[in-house]
């Protein structure tokens, strides 16, 4: 299946729900969902009073707009950005506190039954979603302002541009944060180089996200990030690769996983040094799964992890891990968070073609959802 990525026609003719296009759409998303800002009024949220916490609600790729807002506020954001994923608003959450809810479908149903609660505490609440939907009736009836989403068919998880760029325009408004106008411009601009870089016409050998699918195909991704903004990254990284790709992935952050996820290097999944002369072809050679390391690094890391990662690189090599390093492009953290999830979601796509598998249905969650209803 690898000479698939060379062939753009048959690319498309695997692709049958066209995640591909879906992908290739993020910078038209942030620009949407700017412009769909402009139109709610989210700039009025500079008059209003900064609030003692911003309590994010969502859940799978709507949630993950949580955890882009809490990483481009960064250490400097004056309040905490807590993102809260389930059922149950915590008992301390009231009328000082903002409430963001975020659900693409607007019929999540951990993320309705939070906002409900917080409409009954009196919360100041912010709510992104789907026009016309259970959540938008609980936006009206809590006095929210309301940002709509225009998901135009795709997946919640391939509308992560039109989900979190309404939290980071409303974190700047509010003073969490810095990214006016021109700096989410700036992103869009990015993602349309990143997407021309990593489309289907692209060649492998000059296509980045081709490039790693293929060193990630039949290997047990293990996704690093070097600072809370890449470590979300990292995560997302690791979703979209359960999701788009069905392959199991973990993901973590230095400092925290070189003191334990790091020890895996010396377990089965790393296979030890690699014999270079062996052949790959004979019997007795190993079949289980490798292990690929991912990390993923900033342009503004400590010091001190900054050395980390250098040596966990080279631990990994000389343990038979396969290491790919992956550097954040841009100068604003959204751009950079912006440049590693565009990867992500690209390579995470191609992946599942190369595997020959259809990366948009999610039949397990749809399954899951069904059962839990009846």
């Amino acid at each position: 299946m690898d000479d698939l990525l060379d062939v753009p026609d048959a690319l498309e003719a695997a692709d049958a729900s066209g995640m591909l296009r879906a992908v290739a759409s993020a910078a038209a998303q942030v620009r949407e969902a700017a412009a769909l800002c402009s139109e709610a009024g989210v700039a009025r949220l500079a008059d209003e009073d900064l609030p003692r916490s911003v309590v994010v609600l969502g859940m799978g790729g709507s949630g993950i707009a949580a955890d882009v807002l809490a990483a481009v506020a960064g250490p400097t954001c004056p309040v905490p950005v807590i993102a809260h994923k389930g059922f149950g608003l915590p008992t301390w959450v009231g009328a000082a506190d903002l409430v963001i809810a975020v659900s693409c479908s607007g019929t999540t149903e951990e993320t309705l039954s939070t906002l409900d609660e917080a409409v009954r505490r009196g919360c100041r609440l912010l709510v992104v979603g789907a026009s016309d939907s259970p959540l938008e009736a609980l936006a009206v009836r809590g006095r929210a302002l309301f940002v709509p989403v225009n998901a135009q068919g795709r997946q919640p998880r391939a509308s992560v541009f039109a989900l979190s760029t309404p939290l980071v325009i409303a974190g700047d408004a509010l003073g969490l944060l810095s990214c006016p106008a021109e700096e989410v411009e700036a992103t869009a601009v990015l993602l349309e180089q990143l997407a021309t870089r990593s489309r289907p016409g692209a060649e492998t050998v000059l296509n980045p996200a081709k490039t790693l699918a293929l060193g990630l195909s039949e290997a047990l991704p293990v996704i690093w990030g070097t600072t809370p903004l890449t470590g979300v990254s990292a995560y997302r990284f690791a979703c979209q690769l359960n999701e788009n790709s069905k392959v199991p992935a973990t993901w973590g952050v230095l400092p925290e996983a070189g003191h334990n996820q790091v020890v895996a290097f010396d377990g089965p999944f790393a296979g030890g040094p690699r014999d270079i002369f062996a052949d790959p072809f004979e019997d007795e050679a190993p079949t289980r799964t490798r292990m690929h390391l991912v990390l993923l690094r900033d342009t503004e890391e400590h010091p001190a992890v900054a050395r980390r990662a250098v040596v966990v690189r080279d631990l990994a090599r000389s343990r038979g891990v396969d290491v790919s390093e992956l550097i954040a492009e841009g100068l604003s953290p959204f751009q950079r968070l912006a440049s590693l999830v565009s990867l992500g979601d690209w390579t995470s796509t191609y992946l599942a073609l190369v595997e020959g598998l259809d990366p948009t249905p999610v039949d397990a969650i749809t399954e899951l959802k069904a059962a839990v209803s009846r």
